[in-house]
């Protein structure tokens, strides 16, 4: 069995996907993963596994790692309504990242003003046991996460 460490895209305060308002994420549609909550500032949205950059689109992105793990970052929820607008890409699909590599500069004031909740949802793709996440402390507690901590553990 493998074991995937992810890190927080951005810092702020770690919630259990359970919390995000939206259901596509919290009833775990996508996969299952957690969340942070950023600060209301422009930041770096960074890679939370290293590998390759499978899929790029301004406010989201999936990374695949060496062990065929996609973990997919999501800026902001229904922010693909935006059309790039708040979001910087550092880099091109394809390219390989390392952890922590800064990825999209991230406007959360602007998805702010636009209505939109700025919660970051990190998922594993296609995850469908729930069991397969183990999620620090922080996530569980809801507390305040620094930009690349560890947020949880995905077992394959």
């Amino acid at each position: 069995m493998s074991q995937t460490h992810v890190f927080a895209p951005v810092e702020g305060r770690a919630l259990p996907l359970s919390e995000v308002p939206d259901p596509v994420f919290s009833q775990g549609m996508v996969g299952y993963g957690a969340a942070v909550d950023p600060p209301h500032q422009v930041i770096y949205a960074v890679a939370p596994v290293g590998g390759t950059i499978l899929k790029l689109l301004p406010h989201a992105y999936v990374i695949m790692t060496p062990d065929n793990v996609g973990v997919l970052v999501h800026l902001g929820l229904d922010t693909v309504q935006l059309n790039g607008e708040g979001f910087t890409a550092h880099v091109a699909q394809g390219d390989t990242v390392e952890a922590g590599q800064p990825v999209i500069t991230y406007d959360v004031p602007a998805i702010v003003a636009a209505g939109m909740s700025p919660v970051v949802p990190v998922v594993v793709m296609d995850e469908r046991e729930p069991g397969n996440i183990a999620l620090t402390e922080e996530v569980r507690n809801g507390s305040q996460i620094d930009c690349c901590a560890h947020l949880f553990t995905a077992s394959k």
